[in-house]
């Protein structure tokens, strides 16, 4: 899936993207290198598939890239990203979770995992209700930079998001604007 052309809610957010982006093709160009295959090719194919059905065998970005790299046969959006109810993309996104999370240098425990699950629902936002998707992209950058909020404030968070409507969610453009908006339904 290409996180280019869509349009983010903020520039923090693009720039998230954009870099966990090219950290996944990054992950993938050096498999295919440890592996001596070449892009465009049937190798590279097989490849994919082969990862996508052992993902507990690679991290998380390379599982990302294999799946960006398969159609699914059924709906033929880039596999796990199809809308939900389609069998093999639903059956792909939950698998994609066995792959592993090495957590970054410098970052708290468990970050990666925060990291990587933000990102799925990022930039597949259609797959998870509105609430999960704009929670999902409102702490994607602060993840990214090294953050892991406690337990109190992911639940604040999850409170504050649960009091907008539909169309706040969709608007909203950072945790500091989630805030003052939730705080006005006192």
């Amino acid at each position: 899936m290409d996180t280019h052309e869509r349009r983010w809610r903020s520039p923090e957010l693009a720039r998230t993207m954009a870099a966990i982006a090219g950290e996944v093709e990054a992950a993938w160009s050096g498999l295919c290198q440890a592996w001596e295959v070449l892009p465009g090719t049937p190798e590279e194919r097989d490849l994919a598939r082969m990862v996508t059905e052992e993902p507990h065998r690679f991290p998380w970005r390379v599982v990302d890239a294999a799946l960006d790299r398969q159609p699914c046969p059924e709906c033929a959006h880039p596999l796990g990203s199809g809308e939900r109810g389609c069998g093999p993309c639903d059956l792909a996104d939950g698998y994609r979770y066995a792959a592993q999370e090495p957590d970054r240098p410098d970052v708290p425990p468990g970050n990666e995992h925060a990291v990587r699950v933000a990102w799925s629902v990022s930039r597949a936002p259609h797959r998870h209700t509105f609430r999960a998707a704009c929670s999902s992209q409102l702490c994607l950058p602060h993840l990214y930079a090294g953050e892991l909020p406690s337990t109190p404030q992911a639940q604040r968070t999850r409170h504050l998001v649960n009091r907008l409507t539909e169309a706040e969610c969709a608007r909203v453009g950072s945790l500091a604007e989630l805030a003052t908006l939730a705080e006005r339904r006192s």
